[in-house]
């Protein structure tokens, strides 16, 4: 079973920087997004399982 995460609620912060990319985890490639400004706030999915851009549009 896949994690869930629950938005706490749509936070509005000018002191985010949020970035992306893919990175190598445990021999596998990951779509990495983090909020560098924040310490721990990022999270991590295969990038097999990401979606592109195209099928977010």
């Amino acid at each position: 079973m896949a994690p869930e995460a629950t938005p706490v609620e749509r936070q509005v912060d000018g002191s985010s920087e949020v970035m992306a990319a893919i990175d190598e985890i445990d021999g596998r490639s990951h779509l990495v997004i983090a909020d560098i400004a924040r310490d721990e706030a990022w999270f991590a999915v295969p990038e097999d399982k990401a979606v592109s851009l195209e099928e977010n549009r």
